[in-house]
């Protein structure tokens, strides 16, 4: 026997688990807002390559030293709370060569990029990627070399805080750019009047 609404319409079968707004709401933020998505959106980051010096170090700065820095794919781990946050982690590899004018000293360095984000909503109807500007204390560098003169050198020179300075503001400032700000907001509205026909 088919059912009918008050006005004679038959009615369809309810084929849906219906849930409140606000679960619809927090839903669509725990499947839109991805560990992948979010990786993807530093992806513009990911193989930029820059050089740091040569900058004078040591006694009288009678070494020069050149840092050439490639960072490398970004990785996303998200955190689900009252909030949806993520620890972005980018790696980086680091060809330093310390110039000592007698010889060259050349160190294997790796290091990572911490960063912090939170998915929030925004008005009208906005989903924003909120990034926490990287310091140098974000910064992490690992140098390892055979020549115990270029530790002390690099113990000294404080070579890994110039590069954690460096870095934390080259990223700052891709942050920061147009292209990144405009990867950092989703327009849901325009989004559904683009797609949305209609019944």
């Amino acid at each position: 026997m088919d059912k009918r609404d008050p006005a004679g319409h038959q009615e369809l079968p309810d084929a849906h688990d219906y849930i409140t707004y606000e679960q619809w709401g927090r839903r669509f933020f725990e499947v839109a807002v991805t560990e992948e998505r979010v990786a993807a959106a530093f992806a513009a980051i990911a193989g930029d390559q820059f050089e740091l010096g040569p900058m004078g170090q040591g006694p009288g700065r009678i070494a020069k030293v050149t840092a050439k820095v490639t960072i490398g794919e970004p990785r996303a781990t998200r955190q689900l709370g009252d909030t949806i946050t993520f620890d972005i982690r980018i790696p980086l590899e680091i060809d330093l060569l310390v110039d000592l004018r007698l010889d060259k000293q050349r160190f294997n360095v790796d290091g990572e990029v911490a960063l912090r984000a939170t998915a929030r909503a925004a008005e009208p109807l906005a989903l924003v990627l909120e990034v926490a500007k990287p310091r140098p204390t974000n910064i992490s560098v690992h140098v390892s070399t055979k020549s115990i003169r270029g530790e002390i050198l690099r113990i000294i020179g404080g070579v890994d805080g110039e590069i954690r300075r460096f870095t934390a503001a080259h990223v700052a400032a891709q942050i920061d750019a147009p292209e990144s700000k405009e990867a950092q907001v989703i327009d849901v509205a325009g989004m559904i009047d683009s797609t949305w026909t209609g019944i």
